[in-house]
């Protein structure tokens, strides 16, 4: 799923090799899937689109932007792959849509659980798009201690450490997945409520996801999750799907696997007590 490693390494991947080229064609999804959101009628996106070319690509919380000329733009959200393929590949037999350039390269989107695929020109009007626009990354350095302790007192205090962080859109592109390794190494548990923190526990869980956060953007995103050309990120989660049934890095001990506020949890039963 795109959160934030993810959609900035997208967006820059995509910006060194899509910029300047045409967009020639639009090809419809080949395999419907019901939980996949187009702005509009996707019918419409060959008119829309073609001919534009494209300028700019952006990361910004759970989306990728594509910026085409004459104010057009195409918007990815959490749950849609965009991959590349150079020219004269092969078209993939099943995809939610597809954009051709004239040099016969190609994006193919596809969707696994749910996601949005959205062609717009000038605003989009979605709340959680235009949140993602202009709300602090913690990836900006102005997304300080002070800026976090904001969120914090702004908030209910028997809110949980995961609801805090990772609903309601409060920080765009951090969530369920990226959470894992952040609480891992702060030493904190998802359910744990914000009250019961100190300010020394605090001030660790600021650093753990300001550092962990860069790390995996460094590194190309997690190894959980696909970039642009369909390879895996460079960061190593610590506890992921793949992981959680391998004794704990730090105690040997047992990982937890629990369903919580729409998402799987992992945690040490031993290093992060709830």
């Amino acid at each position: 799923m795109i959160e934030i490693p993810e959609s900035t390494t997208i967006a820059r991947q995509a910006g060194t090799i899509l910029v300047g080229k045409k967009i020639s064609k639009v090809v419809q999804a080949t395999s419907p899937h019901s939980f996949t959101w187009y702005n509009g009628d996707p019918k419409e996106y060959s008119r829309l689109l073609t001919g534009r070319t494209i300028e700019s690509a952006i990361g910004h919380g759970a989306y990728v932007t594509l910026h085409c000329y004459d104010d057009t733009h195409i918007a990815i959200s959490d749950g849609v792959n965009m991959k590349y393929h150079p020219a004269l590949e092969p078209h993939p037999k099943k995809h939610q849509l597809l954009i051709e350039f004239e040099d016969k390269s190609f994006l193919a989107f596809t969707v696994s659980m749910y996601g949005g695929i959205q062609a717009f020109k000038g605003e989009l009007d979605n709340p959680y798009y235009q949140g993602s626009l202009t709300k602090l990354s913690p990836l900006d350095e102005n997304f300080d201690v002070a800026f976090f302790d904001q969120l914090f007192s702004s908030t209910q205090k028997d809110l949980s450490i995961k609801a805090l962080l990772a609903t309601e859109q409060r920080i765009p592109g951090l969530g369920n997945g990226v959470l894992q390794d952040i609480l891992f190494l702060s030493g904190l548990h998802p359910k744990r409520k914000i009250s019961t923190l100190s300010d020394l526990e605090k001030n660790d869980l600021f650093h753990c996801l300001k550092v962990t956060l860069q790390s995996m953007t460094d590194k190309g995103g997690r190894d959980t999750e696909k970039d642009f050309f369909g390879n895996k990120g460079g960061y190593k989660c610590i506890l992921s799907q793949n992981t959680y049934k391998q004794p704990c890095p730090n105690c040997g001990g047992d990982i937890a696997k629990d369903a919580y506020l729409g998402g799987t949890v992992y945690y040490c039963f031993g290093c992060q007590k709830l």
